[in-house]
């Protein structure tokens, strides 16, 4: 059974007991979850979804029938919402209204097999009227059917398809602008951290857009070939309009302005290149969308690898740091006698940073592919401490050779 659609033959709590209600909660926690998210934030929409399913419970006895199931417990959950805002408004509490989220969204766009990148369409759908608005959203966010719809917003399910028709026609109208960007589905539409974007002329956005998927386009093919993997899951692409929105998406607002890129399981999360930071330019942030990649791929093949390992070959096959940088970044380091072992380039504070971490483990891929081949190097991704097997050494004495060949 689809969770957009009731069921004549759905038993309700009062005539079967908890089973049931179980069921109707299975059914509908997802969608109505989903209303919440385009309100508050993640926590909150979580514990009001758990009050509109206590409110069904011990009302459902209320329930006689003049809509659907689905339409009487979205209105609960509008009321839910309605007495929270009330609620936060009296104690002065906005921690769970998380704004940024709630009238963004974006569209997932398709250009390898492999790969997702998300981009706010927040804009295009403002264009639409506010219940048109309502009504998309309902649709392809929610999932409701048209008849829920229509319960909804109040007006016939002939006229609220007319309206959804016109909606996605003006929407693909504001979207054609975006080149030869395949938009896949609009039921792929997401929520974004931030909405707080720069009033940015459309054609420089769509050029951002394009540069970012045409930087990937060149590289993840041969990165799949030559690590010799195919991805278990699509790779998705968040983009920030500025360096203060990404901080907070990724929960630190304090970082340094060098940080403009991270990776949650398969999401990565980068900066705009229209504003990198004083740190970065616009090429070095669609570089780093490869430098996010790779590292991906590496911990998508051996979710064990360190850290050294995944950086170096992100680095490495980036190329966002030239020699000349390399090696007058880290000539004082070297001078000093301060080389990292390979545990401590497993550091994951800034200090990475500051201990010359990017350089060094670039250094070391570098090593491990120009004296002993690519080979063993996926044979080091595959088993991480297998020094003795593959290298024929221990640890320790790799790393001496190593530190030998950076000091020549």
């Amino acid at each position: 059974m689809s969770g957009a659609h009731d069921s004549g033959s759905l038993v309700f709590p009062e005539k079967q007991g908890q089973d049931q209600f179980e069921n109707i909660y299975g059914q509908y926690r997802e969608r109505i979850c989903k209303y919440f998210l385009y309100k508050v934030n993640e926590a909150a929409a979580e514990e009001l979804t758990q009050q509109v399913f206590i409110k069904v419970f011990q009302n459902i006895h209320s329930f006689h029938y003049e809509s659907s199931l689905f339409t009487w417990i979205y209105k609960i959950a509008q009321n839910t919402l309605k007495n929270e805002y009330r609620g936060w408004s009296r104690t002065l509490d906005n921690s769970s209204l998380d704004l940024s989220t709630c009238e963004s969204q974006v569209v997932s766009l398709d250009f390898t097999e492999h790969v997702e990148i998300r981009l706010d369409i927040s804009a295009a759908l403002h264009k639409l009227n506010a219940l048109d608005h309502q009504i998309v959203l309902l649709r392809y966010f929610v999932g409701c059917t048209i008849l829920e719809i229509a319960e909804i917003v109040q007006k016939r399910e002939s006229a609220v398809k007319n309206r959804l028709y016109r909606a996605l026609s003006k929407l693909k109208l504001e979207l054609k602008e975006w080149g030869d960007l395949t938009v896949m589905s609009i039921q792929n539409l997401i929520s974004i951290v931030s909405k707080d974007r720069p009033n940015e002329d459309q054609n420089v956005e769509n050029k951002v857009h394009q540069d970012v998927l045409n930087e990937l386009k060149r590289n993840v093919d041969q990165l799949l070939t030559k690590y010799k993997h195919k991805p278990t899951k699509k790779v998705i692409i968040e983009i920030y309009p500025d360096l203060t929105a990404f901080h907070a998406a990724v929960g630190e607002p304090s970082a340094p302005n060098w940080f403009m890129g991270t990776s949650e399981d398969n999401v990565l999360k980068i900066v705009s290149p229209l504003n990198p930071g004083p740190e970065h330019t616009y090429e070095s942030i669609l570089k780093s969308t490869v430098h996010l990649f790779t590292m991906w791929l590496i911990s998508d093949i051996n979710n064990a690898a360190p850290k050294w390992l995944r950086q170096g070959i992100g680095g490495y096959e980036a190329k966002q740091m030239s020699p000349d940088f390399i090696k007058s970044s880290i000539d004082r380091l070297l001078l000093q006698g301060r080389i990292p072992t390979f545990t401590e380039l497993n550091n994951d504070t800034w200090d990475f940073e500051i201990m010359g971490g990017f350089q060094f483990s670039y250094k070391i891929v570098e090593y491990l592919i120009f004296v002993h081949g690519i080979e063993k190097l996926n044979q080091l991704i595959r088993d991480s401490e297998d020094f003795d097997g593959i290298y024929k050494c221990s640890e320790e004495e790799l790393h001496e050779a190593w530190s030998k060949y950076i000091l020549n």
